[in-house]
């Protein structure tokens, strides 16, 4: 034993003597080449940084030199052809003498109007480049430099853009950019053999690089808010932005999948903030060139001395401890065994327990004693079946054990443990024996499985089967229910009931459709329109039903079908959804309104000639007021006059008062003229619609004080080429248009204008006042607005009201209209 110690002390130290005099070796060259790396790379980078600051800032002043360019100038202030011509021939000359990809001008609305690629299939010309900060910035009167690629071109370059100022240099006209290409500087940088050169915007996308297969890549894998954020900025194409997946083994150090670590230097230029130039130094090429001449001759001497006392040390101690190496194995292993067991024993998440040939617990696991509630000491020594219910006693002496000792095991025996606090535990116990060298059985091991919570769960699924049934046996007689009443709605109401598919194929009609169009719902089943009804029926159902497809929105429209007589339909289609939201057909109900239609027709009849009767009647009026009472008044002006004259020498007072009756009779008969002229001006029927209407404006200013100016546009001078009812309901239109505004608008202006337009007479009234509430139904009806559409309705016309609150009101009447002169 003490001889192979000191031969173990011995070669130890040999070991630890030529070791070290290596590792200090190694570690000397190991700095040398360490330094001799930190300097190329830092050198290298400084080389590649001036090289690409060069590059990247040549065109920046030529940039602004192009913007200020007379030419370039006039082209944004009148983008005429020979103005076009004199800028793309200055944006030609800059793109040729520069070398670079294109020049090209934006105006103020980003919208390129000139470029030297105009001839190109990628041409600039009328694309809108505002999402690019080449643009962004100059428009707001900064230069811009930025690196991306060409969402028309595909290629990659640096862009210079610059404000392009009007003659004083008081406003921005546009932008002019240079795009120059990145290549030929990609190039200069390709030379590098082992090493690789990168340029990455600040998510560490590669843009510029030596080695082909990384460009637009990334460093590293990007987040989700990354990754979106580089695809909304359309800076380097449509993506995908892949990780180039390198192994960070320290913060300046990455490993590639071939295993070749590198040396990170990086750099960042002035005028890209956050960007920045990557040199990743080959560390394997570079320890293989340098490193080799220092370690190949001291190295392998060293190697030889260490392999040489490494297998005389490795001889010698083997053959000195070989014994006491198998013993101390073998002692090792029943401890490790022993420890094995007892862990496993007391920590496996399961109820174990042994009892004797007699029954009674000889050892239990941690789990089973933390479960259960008891301390070790109530339980060890104890039978069994003291911790069991009644039943499971019952079970255990009776059938369990019996059967346990005869052959050795049992698996999944359902116990039921009673724990210390009186709880019930569930349990499903197997077990094996241990027999003795005569075969019989002196211990057991088992396994208790708590399934207190699945008994539970069982349980409550079979009270939740239960519930679902009677559940579902509730839902069926709602269905059937709900069934029986849309069949019975749909079989037995006087409506017609459709449904289509979106391809206009009939999958259902009611009872209703079958009888008004002799056709059964299995024979039209399957069928479209065009199939069932004339031409004249099918074309107009079939474009109804489009109308549905293409706005996917219901729709309320009156229908007129010539069956045995004109009957008219107010159908209402709707379009029906899929369980995925697209539309998968059409339905339609239809309800039969031509008794209303017709009743309708005879109220505005009735109402026609009520309106009619009441003008009779204004006329009538009108004709009394002006013939009669026109005639007494002035009667008995004429004498008032005579008593002036009479008492004008004989008395004074008499006369004063016979001249202020004259004036009142002078008063009298101008309102008397006035109302009959409002009740029917006699200028409409002698003159025509314009010079009533004129006459109205005019007396509404004057009464009102409210400035009212007419127009009017190529309509008849002669009232006989217009029917006098759409005369009279204009005129009347007017009038209650302007009372409305006298009484409620509190306008300051209003302005008339009737005009001429493909067979229809026009009249527009819009005044500035406060407007009302169409949605207010006493506002509506008191303003007379129904009165005035009644009106146009009557003769086949239509009103439109445009109105809000504090906005104004403006009426619109249309009226079909022949200009024909009556003979």
């Amino acid at each position: 034993m003490k001889l192979q110690k000191i031969i173990l002390i011995i070669s130890l130290l040999s070991f630890i003597s030529a070791t070290t005099g290596g590792y200090l070796y190694y570690s000397s060259v190991t700095e040398k080449v360490d330094n001799e790396i930190r300097l190329q790379s830092e050198s290298r980078i400084r080389t590649i940084k001036n090289s690409l600051k060069t590059y990247l800032s040549r065109n920046v002043n030529t940039v602004k030199t192009l913007a200020g360019i007379e030419d370039i100038r006039i082209c944004l202030n009148a983008p005429n052809s020979e103005n076009l011509d004199r800028a793309n021939k200055v944006l030609d000359h800059f793109t040729s003498t520069l070398g670079v990809d294109v020049s090209y001008l934006l105006n103020d609305e980003a919208i390129t109007i000139a470029s030297s690629n105009r001839k190109k299939k990628d041409s600039f010309i009328g694309k809108n480049f505002s999402f690019r900060p080449y643009f962004k910035e100059p428009i707001k009167g900064k230069s811009s430099s930025y690196l991306a690629l060409g969402t028309t071109s595909g290629k990659r370059g640096a862009f210079y853009g610059y404000p392009v100022y009007g003659t004083y240099g008081e406003k921005i006209l546009g932008v002019v950019v240079i795009k120059a290409s990145i290549e030929p500087f990609e190039k200069s940088i390709s030379q590098e053999k082992d090493n690789i050169v990168v340029f990455t915007d600040p998510l560490g996308v590669v843009f510029i690089s030596s080695e082909k297969n990384w460009r637009f890549k990334t460093l590293w894998k990007l987040t989700e808010s990354e990754y979106y954020k580089i695809k909304t900025s359309r800076q380097f194409g449509n993506g995908p932005w892949n990780p180039l997946n390198l192994i960070k083994t320290d913060e300046n150090r990455v490993q590639k999948k071939n295993g070749d670590i590198y040396l990170l230097n990086r750099s960042q230029l002035k005028n890209y903030p956050e960007w920045e130039i990557i040199y990743f130094l080959n560390l394997n090429s570079f320890y293989k060139k340098f490193s080799y001449p220092f370690l190949r001759i001291p190295g392998l001497i060293t190697l030889i001395l260490l392999i040489s006392i490494s297998l005389v040390v490795f001889i010698l101690y083997r053959q000195a401890s070989h014994e006491i190496e198998i013993r101390k194995a073998t002692e090792d292993a029943l401890l490790e065994s022993k420890d094995r067991y007892r862990t496993i024993y007391h920590n496996t998440p399961a109820m174990l327990h042994s009892i004797n040939n007699e029954g009674k617990i000889v050892s239990i696991s941690d789990h089973w004693i933390d479960v259960m509630g008891y301390e070790r000491d109530e339980v060890l020594g104890r039978n069994l079946i003291n911790y069991l219910d009644d039943r499971s006693k019952d079970l255990a002496k009776n059938v369990i054990f019996p059967a346990f000792y005869q052959k050795g095991f049992c698996r999944d025996v359902p116990y039921r443990f009673i724990k210390k606090n009186g709880e019930g535990m569930d349990v499903l116990l197997s077990a094996f024996g241990e027999r003795d060298k005569n075969g019989k059985i002196v211990r057991s091991l088992a396994v208790s499985i708590d399934i207190t919570e699945q008994k539970r769960s069982e349980e409550a699924l079979k009270i939740a089967k239960e519930s679902l049934s009677i559940h579902s046996k509730n839902l069926e007689r709602q269905v059937r229910h709900r069934t029986r009443e849309i069949t019975n709605l749909i079989k037995y109401t006087p409506d017609i009931v459709y449904i289509k598919d979106n391809h206009g194929r009939y999958i259902l009609v009611n009872s209703r459709f079958e009888k008004l169009f002799s056709v059964k719902n299995k024979d039209i089943k399957g069928k479209s329109d065009d199939e069932i009804f004339p031409p004249y029926i099918s074309e107009m159902l079939i474009k109804n039903d489009k109308l549905i497809l293409d706005s996917k929105k219901s729709t309320l429209k009156e229908e007129k079908l010539k069956l045995n007589s004109d009957q008219t339909y107010l159908t209402v289609r709707f379009p029906i959804y899929d369980r995925k939201d697209q539309i998968s057909g059409i339905g339609g109900i239809s309800t039969d309104i031509s008794e209303l239609k017709q009743t309708q027709d005879r109220l505005k009849k009735l109402s026609g000639g009520i309106m009619n009767r009441q003008e009779q009647e204004r006329s009538a009026i009108a004709r009394e007021l002006h013939d009669e009472l026109g005639q007494v008044l002035t009667a008995v002006r004429l004498d008032s006059v005579w008593m002036v004259k009479r008492f004008e020498d004989k008395d004074t007072e008499a006369s004063e008062r016979a001249r202020s009756l004259c004036n009142l009779i002078d008063n009298t008969i101008k309102e008397v003229r006035s109302l009959a002229f409002r009740l029917r001006p006699g200028v409409l029927d002698d003159l025509g619609l314009i010079d009533a209407i004129e006459w109205l404006t005019g007396d509404f200013e004057r009464r009102t004080q409210i400035t009212c100016i007419f127009h009017h546009e190529n309509i008849p001078s002669v009232q006989d080429c217009i029917d006098e009812s759409i005369l009279t309901a204009f005129y009347r239109i007017a009038q209650e248009a302007l009372t409305n505004v006298a009484r409620h608008a509190e306008a300051t202006n209003v302005e008339v204008t009737i005009k001429r337009e493909n067979n229809h007479l026009i009249m527009t009234i819009v005044d500035d006042g406060k407007g009302f509430n169409q949605d207010d139904q006493n506002d509506y009806e008191g303003l007379g607005v129904a009165g005035i559409k009644e009106r146009a309705d009557l003769l086949g016309g239509t009103t439109i009201i445009e109105t809000k609150l504090n906005s104004g009101t403006r009426i619109i009447c249309k009226i079909p209209a022949s200009f024909e002169e009556k003979k």
